[in-house]
């Protein structure tokens, strides 16, 4: 019996993602909508946080550079890990799996579990952040557009962004503490 119970949650859990993706994806069906998400997509793509972090030691000196370092080593690690994950877990996209889901723009891979997109603006943010709490009115916006992009766009499942928030989260905390205990130990 434990099996049928497994697959039940199994299958309540697929319905919840499919139906919450479904959900952000009927917006895409408008080409103003469609539009609008797939340049914050691109944006997302490293556009943005490369422009950030490159202007942050010319706004804060060594502090900003120091910061821009830490997002950099920080995007290839969450590139390694979010690459390692795609690999191994083998998640269809949604539009693949589902013929009533549109995809918006073109994937940058096949697989969708974790959202890459997600994992690195969380973190980049949470990094950002922790120095400079004063860009909260840009960044939070704009992660929590790029995160929402990915379904709207049919790219991801709700609960590939969510998985891909929370490991970019994890990882800009982790950055940020060893960061400060290097400093610390200085």
């Amino acid at each position: 019996m434990p099996y049928n119970k497994t697959s039940v949650l199994i299958n309540k859990f697929y319905h919840w993602d499919i139906s919450g993706c479904l959900f952000f994806n009927h917006f895409c069906h408008k080409q103003a909508v469609k539009n609008f998400f797939s340049m914050i997509s691109r944006l997302g793509d490293g556009v943005f946080w490369y422009s950030f972090a490159l202007c942050l030691p010319f706004i804060y000196g060594q502090t900003g550079l120091l910061i821009a370092l830490n997002m950099v080593i920080c995007g290839l690690l969450c590139l390694l890990l979010y690459r390692q994950l795609k690999t191994r877990l083998v998640r269809e996209r949604p539009f693949i799996r589902s013929k009533d889901i549109l995809r918006g723009c073109a994937p940058l891979d096949r697989y969708s579990f974790p959202s890459g997109h997600t994992m690195h603006a969380f973190c980049f943010s949470t990094i950002a952040l922790w120095q400079f709490p004063e860009f909260w009115p840009l960044l939070v916006p704009f992660t929590l557009l790029v995160a929402v992009s990915r379904m709207v766009l049919g790219l991801h499942y709700p609960s590939d962004v969510l998985c891909g928030a929370i490991i970019g989260v994890l990882m800009g905390a982790t950055a940020n503490y060893l960061s400060m205990t290097q400093l610390l130990s200085i």
